[in-house]
């Protein structure tokens, strides 16, 4: 007798071919989008800052140190790493107490204060310049009258020029700080205050542990941007020539003078400190994964 009901229908299955046909179409797109990618990152970044360190020595060592023994240069140097310095301890302590008032409380006009604190990233360091200058000048300015009635001058010195630096800084540590806090949360805390712990024995020993990496990142973007600031430091500065000029000053008069050996030397020395800073805290972060996976 035979059989006249029907079979069920197999399931389609995949060619070999076509399997391998998808994963070569994919192959193929993952190897497209990762040149792109080097690509750009290589003619955006690294061929320009490569360019600077090749025409920094393209004359030999000879014009580097004739450039870093020159009074004006180590002048402006000093200027820099003063204010480089002040601008990541202000930012640190502003930064930490800032990132646990927006994660830890709600408050009237958080949303506004979040919005604020992002405006040094998206307004020009030149408008920064100009509304400092408008708020410490010594005739108008509502802070500069009574500051110059004081004996202080703010504009056209160091001071103008670590205000004008930590201004266009700020938000690289709390925005690096916020994420961390809200990923931890606040069990350890707790926990650490029902053990009897005071509120400076918990911020020391259980906040601070926990957001070492963003905060560690955020001092280094802050020092990087805070040695290369310009607009808003030749604003407030005057560029003063061995007084106000700090090396990012330099480099642009020295270039515009034709001493281009000197601009560049100076550049490649700001680089390199950005550079140096940001591979030991990959380093250092790695070796603590690795660490704590183990």
């Amino acid at each position: 007798m035979v059989d006249l009901a029907p079979t069920p229908a197999r399931a389609a299955r995949p060619s070999p071919q076509g399997g391998h046909r998808r994963q070569g179409r994919h192959g193929i797109g993952r190897i497209a989008l990762r040149a792109g990618v080097i690509a750009y990152v290589g003619l955006l970044v690294a061929w320009p800052v490569a360019l600077v360190f090749w025409n920094t020595f393209a004359d030999g060592l000879a014009p580097v140190v004739e450039t870093f023994t020159d009074p004006l240069v180590l002048a402006s140097l000093r200027l820099t790493a003063i204010a480089a310095a002040w601008s990541v301890a202000l930012n640190v302590v502003f930064g930490v107490a800032v990132s646990l008032l927006i994660v830890r409380y709600e408050f009237p006009g958080k949303r506004l204060l979040n919005a604020i604190l992002d405006l040094p990233l998206s307004v020009s360091p030149v408008v920064v310049g100009l509304s400092i200058v408008l708020v410490y000048e010594t005739t108008r300015g509502v802070f500069g009258v009574p500051l110059a009635a004081a004996g202080i001058q703010v504009l056209f010195s160091t001071p103008g020029i670590i205000l004008a630096t930590t201004f266009v800084a700020m938000p690289l540590v709390i925005r690096e700080i916020v994420p961390v806090l809200t990923e931890v949360g606040t069990d350890q805390e707790q926990a650490a205050r029902s053990l009897g712990a005071s509120a400076p024995q918990t911020f020391w020993r259980i906040t601070i542990p926990a957001i070492r990496w963003g905060l560690t990142y955020g001092v280094v973007l802050c020092l990087a941007r805070s040695i290369g600031e310009f607009g808003a430091v030749k604003i407030v500065s005057g560029n003063l020539i061995g007084q106000t000029q700090t090396a990012t000053l330099m480099v642009e008069q020295m270039y515009f003078d034709f001493d281009q050996e000197q601009a560049f030397a100076i550049a490649a020395l700001l680089a390199t400190v950005s550079i140096i800073a940001i591979v030991v805290v990959s380093v250092l972060r790695s070796r603590a994964e690795r660490k704590g996976t183990s």
